[in-house]
């Protein structure tokens, strides 16, 4: 076993665990953040998409020792006071989500985007996702839920 302490959401957590055990089970087995899904175990549906260190990363391809240190932000982590972060508001005002398993995913994948280009048009919006399987909405909402949650939007 080995103790990996994590910045997780503004909170400083740390655990034991084994080195085989992956960053998405690392924090919803261990830690309990349960908006961390996984999907397909192999990074390719982005469902396990959270923010380490200020980027987008798939937590299900990445081992909770290799990240030990880090900070981390998980959907759980976006609503402040009670009040839903901009573009969880946004997802909420244009249905872009239904059942919403895709949504952690596509919003850490958003957030970055965003914080990258703060008015993406609809094709770069649509590339951004693009690693993030939806298999509910048919992206619409979601890209106009972004877009509409764009900062430098006119």
């Amino acid at each position: 076993m080995i103790t990996v302490t994590l910045t997780v959401n503004g909170r400083t957590y740390s655990a034991d665990c084994e080195p085989r055990r992956t960053l998405a089970d690392f924090l919803r087995h261990d830690l309990g953040f349960t908006g961390v899904h996984v999907g397909c175990e192999h990074g390719v549906c982005g469902s396990c998409t959270v923010t380490l260190d200020g980027a987008s990363a798939r937590s299900c391809c990445l081992l909770a020792v290799q990240v030990d240190g880090a900070d981390v932000v998980t959907v759980e982590g976006l609503a402040q006071d009670g009040e839903l972060h901009p573009l969880q508001e946004s997802f909420r005002r244009h249905h872009g989500l239904q059942c919403g398993f895709c949504t952690p995913g596509m919003l850490a994948t958003a957030l970055e985007l965003l914080k990258d280009n703060p008015a993406p048009t609809d094709p770069e919006i649509r590339q951004a996702i693009s690693g993030n399987l939806c298999r509910c909405t048919g992206y619409q909402f979601i890209v106009d839920a972004i877009r509409d949650a764009a900062p430098g939007r006119p």
